[in-house]
């Protein structure tokens, strides 16, 4: 800055808090991001409480982590906190404590003890005091019953208690003692832990670092995977990998694609049924993406394709590290990511090839279903002693003629021919369209 003339600035505290509380978070994917920082810390247990108690209602994120010190507190409570973040660090910004719980309060009180340690500290931030002063105001909270219960609750095993009050986004702001306030907090304590089970299944289940334990209000967050693992007649395709270099960042995706069972081939149907997710089987197809083993964004295929019944049991996941957080775009909340137009092209052949196999594994269940109704006197051997003769006839060729449309697209892009392919696609859809809708290649 030498030799240069200019003025220091600072934002309104005031104005700046308040935008901040509107960056995208609702109140599950709020609470996850407050877990984020648990498991970072190294946490194997994580207990939230989320308690009704009219306008005094309270939520609580509480773990076992290794804590912080006085300085490291203070540090965690600025906006945009001055600290670095390592390739498996789910923490990214530097803004998640304070955004995630101003999305939905307006007090957050930290308090933390670090193992080993015999000094517990304690501070506080309150958008009210925030808005009086203008000022960036951060203090220690004294004769607090919430701090002192929160004090006792980490005092022999060291961690961090995160505390929400204020609920102003929470609560109505009319009655908010009322029987729609109390059913509302109850149904977002379903929902948050619900939340916590698709987007930490990996931690939960112990594939991802050492198992992690959270309870909900005293009941432990049951893992949702949703690629059933257990289910002997889902079928796993080869793991893909993928080397991006955009600008100077690089670093290597995985895509692991699975084709679920159909519902008479499930263990169960109560199983079937709970695979379904939350969004139920046609919107849960698509890509699971992942970020350092947590479940970031899923559901549809990124324009890729579209959503079809006839491929709800294709899922696939696509696992990146930090180093990538730039390519990916990756937003504050850790909700969504942008898909990088490189990787779109590398991802339509195998994801459209995991569509014809989920698509094929449809169609046969449908296909034997309809016999069994058509024909209910008929064996299942008869049926399939009619299977060659449908594939003789054609009936069964599309998902071959559609892999070799696949194969043909592929092999232009690599052979850097992708113009001259678009070329001779045109004409293949103007001069012979029945052969280029065999092959897949009709739109």
């Amino acid at each position: 800055m030498s030799g240069l003339t200019y003025t220091n600035v600072a934002p309104s505290a005031a104005r700046l808090t308040e935008s901040l509380r509107d960056i995208g978070y609702d109140f599950p994917t709020a609470v996850a991001d407050l877990v984020d920082n648990s498991v970072d810390a190294g946490a194997g247990r994580v207990e939230i409480e989320i308690r009704f108690d009219g306008e005094n209602s309270w939520v609580s994120i509480a773990d076992d982590g290794i804590g912080m010190s006085s300085k490291s507190l203070l540090e965690a409570m600025r906006f945009g906190s001055r600290r670095g973040y390592g390739l498996r660090d789910l923490g990214r910004y530097g803004l998640g404590l304070k955004t995630a719980s101003f999305s939905q309060c307006r007090s957050l009180a930290v308090v933390t003890r670090q193992r080993g340690s015999g000094r517990t500290s304690s501070r506080m931030i309150d958008l009210d005091v925030i808005a009086e002063y203008d000022d960036w105001i951060i203090y220690s909270p004294a004769g607090d019953e919430h701090v002192a219960r929160a004090r006792k609750q980490i005092a022999d095993t060291g961690g961090t208690v995160v505390i929400w009050r204020s609920l102003d986004r929470v609560l109505p702001e009319r009655r908010p003692e009322g029987g729609w306030a109390r059913r509302r907090i109850e149904n977002l304590a379903a929902k948050t832990a619900e939340h916590l089970g698709v987007v930490f299944h990996r931690f939960l289940e112990g594939s991802v670092g050492d198992p992690l334990v959270i309870t909900v209000n005293g009941e432990k967050v049951v893992p949702w995977n949703p690629f059933a693992p257990d289910e002997p007649a889902r079928v796993e395709l080869p793991l893909q990998r993928f080397e991006l270099s955009v600008g100077e960042v690089s670093g290597a995706v995985s895509l692991q694609c699975v084709v679920l069972p159909s519902r008479d081939r499930f263990s169960s149907a109560t199983e079937f049924d709970r695979l379904s997710g939350p969004l139920n089987w046609n919107r849960q197809q698509g890509l699971y993406i992942y970020r350092a083993g947590r479940l970031v964004q899923y559901g549809g295929w990124f324009g890729i394709r579209g959503i079809d019944e006839h491929t709800k049991l294709a899922r696939a996941a696509l696992e990146f590290d930090a180093d990538l957080d730039l390519v990916f775009n990756i937003n504050v909340a850790k909700m969504r990511v942008t898909m990088p137009p490189q990787l779109r092209q590398l991802l339509e052949r195998p994801i459209n090839e995991l569509c014809i196999r989920a698509d094929d594994a449809y169609r046969k269940t449908a296909r034997h279903a309809g016999d069994t109704e058509d024909a209910p006197g008929r064996s299942p051997r008869a049926a399939q002693m009619e299977l060659p003769l449908q594939r003789e006839s054609g009936e069964a060729d599309g998902p071959v003629a559609t892999t070799a449309g696949l194969a043909l697209h592929s092999a232009a892009m690599q052979a850097g021919e992708y113009a001259a392919w678009s070329r001779i696609l045109n004409v293949l859809r103007t001069q012979a369209p029945d052969v280029a809708a065999k092959l897949g290649l009709d739109s």
